[in-house]
């Protein structure tokens, strides 16, 4: 919409299309043309409100890349402190002759009113503050940044592998992951632009003092030889105003200098600056009393400041006294909940008191409960959603919602999953610490706990957050408290899918399926197969980590047969051989070849004469024969799994079935899989034959 006709490259331009710029003719303007005083005193006054705006800022930030245009902020302010010297400089040289006034208010305040218009007390004051900003603040700011650009650089690989598994485990989508990766790399190269940057400002502390020391014998030759003045004039004037312009421009500096040094020294946090300090000062009513303890004593000494003494300590005293009521009132609420408990437990039994069993729960000890809090900034919950929505885009149907409670019975940090009422699986997870996992490549150890991952049984160490980067840099993979729980939960729930999947949610699945094809579900169910035989054929193939997201391919296969046979067994096979293709692309995503091993032709010949006549490989052959067979099948495995691939036996159709059930007991990730599942298009390679 352009309602004044301008032309369309004047109705595109906002503020943001000119600011850049705006200021860059700004500076040169003001190094190129000669400025009123009125509008130095202007410039100048800016000049200090931008610099208390950007270390305010600073203390604002949670994390480094919250401020992440700081690099350009930084180089931006010391061009115009720059351009700021060079017009202050020719209002001087060229004016200072009328009086100290001659650059401007601001000039004069700095000159008169900070150093109480005593040249010698400025020209001190202003070696001080340029030396405290050149080698203080802005070299350790400097340093700093170099070091952490340099870890970060380091602990890219790690973090990236954080992300990976953060993926895999379907606690982030595809879109999260982006920005997390975009994320690692912008902290790398912030740390570097702010390890330059820092370069600027200290050049600025080294043009500060050249610019004094010009201006004041600048000032001198141009009163003394242009303007006749007395010598004692001269340098009472032009000293006044060089160290009132030096002033004026260096107090912005060390400012901007501090703001660089918070920002690039914190720690990330879910707290701002303010907030980590009193967290962390204030958190130990011992300490605060001992250090209470020690400036009373102080204060007794004869010829100390009693009061000053003595007052502070009484104020530190009085703080860790709130301190110590805190903590107390704190530990009292447990001691609540539980005497609530039992005056519920005193009321008359009702059938309200018949609670249906949960079908995924998750119970946590007490210390655990601020990650399934959102008031405490627990996003645990988050993540569960996450992973339901990933498990329900990827296997094909919506798992039960996951029922959470505290259980004070539980260690404090403990927690336990439950499937329909009973505990499968149980773990430890510590808040304020990393579980640094060892996926076995890593190239050191790491102080701290050693465990195991509670989802995979990986080897693993509890680590404080401090050595996380180094964690990371040295190949681990290192995962939060709520991750921890997360991926466990994640794990649970994909193995046991199949027990997921009841009557309730098969119908759910079908009613979705007629939205859009409903004269398939109406023809099948319930004319040719009840609802309780799709439900075990679908059980079947999710006990085999098969996916069901092919639901369509499912009932016309079943709606094909179910006139022929009843057999659960022989549906699900026949399903199976329907499903061919998706079961080898998700055993073998992104490669034409198939590796698996296979049965000798002997063996094989024998366990199918066993099966045909008894129906079942565990119990049909000998003992010693089960043995082996499981032993070379598990060495084998573990080979593939070396290798990076999913472990897949390819036997004969008829014993297909009766084989995977007899070994998965073994190796519960092991896929047997038939000749007449692969697809035409793939080819096979043998990695070993079982039973040689």
């Amino acid at each position: 919409m352009n309602p004044l006709n301008l032309p369309s490259w004047m109705a595109k331009l906002n503020g943001r299309n000119v600011a850049a710029p705006f200021i860059i003719v700004l500076l040169l303007s003001m190094m190129i043309l000669p400025l009123p005083a009125v509008i130095l005193d202007v410039l100048f006054s800016f000049n200090i409100a931008l610099s208390i705006m950007v270390l305010l800022i600073g203390l604002q930030t949670t994390k480094a890349l919250d401020f992440i245009a700081f690099p350009t902020v930084l180089l931006m302010t010391t061009m115009l402190r720059l351009s700021l010297n060079v017009a202050s400089t020719r209002v001087v040289l060229s004016e200072g002759h009328t009086g100290p006034d001659a650059a401007g208010k601001v000039i004069e305040a700095f000159g008169h009113f900070l150093i109480g218009g005593n040249y010698t007390v400025g020209i001190v004051v202003f070696v001080i503050l340029t030396i405290i900003n050149f080698t203080v603040v802005t070299k350790g700011a400097g340093r700093i940044a170099e070091v952490g650009a340099r870890f970060t650089l380091d602990a890219m690989p790690g973090k990236q592998m954080a992300i990976d598994a953060d993926l895999n485990a379907g606690l982030i989508g595809e879109d999260e992951a982006r920005r997390r990766r975009a994320e690692v790399s912008q902290e790398s190269e912030f740390y570097g632009a702010m390890d330059g940057a820092s370069k600027y400002v200290r050049g600025d502390a080294i043009a500060g003092i050249m610019v004094i020391i010009i201006n004041i014998f600048g000032g001198l030759i141009v009163g003394l030889v242009q303007h006749d003045m007395v010598f004692a004039d001269a340098v009472r004037n032009y000293t006044l105003l060089a160290i009132g312009d030096g002033l004026v421009a260096q107090i912005p500096s060390l400012v901007i200098s501090v703001a660089a040094g918070v920002v690039v020294s914190r720690v990330a946090n879910t707290e701002d600056i303010g907030g980590q300090l009193v967290t962390q000062l204030f958190s130990n009513a011992k300490v605060v009393y001992v250090t209470a303890g020690i400036i009373a004593g102080m204060g007794a000494i004869p010829g100390m400041p009693h009061f000053a003494f003595l007052l502070l300590a009484a104020v530190l005293a009085g703080i860790a006294y709130l301190i110590a009521e805190k903590k107390e009132n704190a530990d009292i609420e447990p001691e609540v909940i539980e005497q609530t408990e039992v005056t519920a437990a005193t009321e008359e039994a009702s059938w309200d008191d018949v609670t249906p069993v949960d079908v995924i729960g998750l119970e946590v000890g007490y210390r655990l409960i601020p990650l399934v809090d959102k008031a405490q900034g627990g996003d645990l919950l988050k993540r569960i959603k996450g992973l339901r929505k990933k498990f329900a885009q990827e296997v094909g149907f919506l798992a039960p919602t996951v029922h959470i409670r505290d259980n004070l019975e539980l260690k404090p940090a403990s927690y336990q999953i439950t499937l329909k009422g009973v505990v499968i699986a149980t773990g430890e997870s510590h808040i304020g610490e990393y579980l640094a996992i060892d996926p076995g490549m890593v190239n050191g150890a790491l102080p701290g706990p050693s465990t195991t991952d509670p989802a995979f049984g990986l080897p693993a160490v509890w680590i404080d957050s401090n050595i996380r980067d180094d964690a990371q840099s040295k190949g681990y993979t290192v995962v939060d408290a709520g991750t921890v729980i997360a991926t466990h939960l994640n794990h649970i729930i994909t193995t046991h899918a199949a027990e997921l999947l009841g009557r309730q949610e098969v119908q759910q699945l079908l009613d979705h399926v007629s939205k859009e094809s409903p004269k398939l579900i109406e023809d099948l169910v319930p004319k040719l197969i009840s609802l309780t035989v799709i439900q075990k054929v679908l059980q079947n193939l999710l006990t085999e980590g098969v996916h069901i997201r092919d639901m369509r391919t499912i009932i016309e296969t079943l709606a094909e047969y179910a006139s022929q046979t009843q057999d659960i067994s022989e549906l699900t096979a026949l399903v199976r051989v329907q499903l061919g293709r998706a079961i080898v692309q998700q055993l073998f995503p992104s490669s034409n070849e198939v590796t698996v091993m296979t049965l000798d032709n002997n063996l094989e010949r024998i366990l199918t004469q066993a099966v045909q006549g008894n129906g079942s490989a565990g119990t049909a052959i000998e003992p010693g024969i089960a043995e082996t067979l499981s032993r070379q099948v598990e060495a084998a495995a573990k080979q593939q799994e070396q290798m990076g691939l999913t472990p897949a036996l390819l036997v004969s159709a008829p014993l297909r079935a009766s084989l995977s059930k007899f070994l998965r007991r073994a190796n519960s990730n092991l896929r047997v899989i038939s000749h007449e599942e692969l697809p035409d298009s793939k080819t096979i390679r043998v990695t070993s034959i079982i039973g040689a």
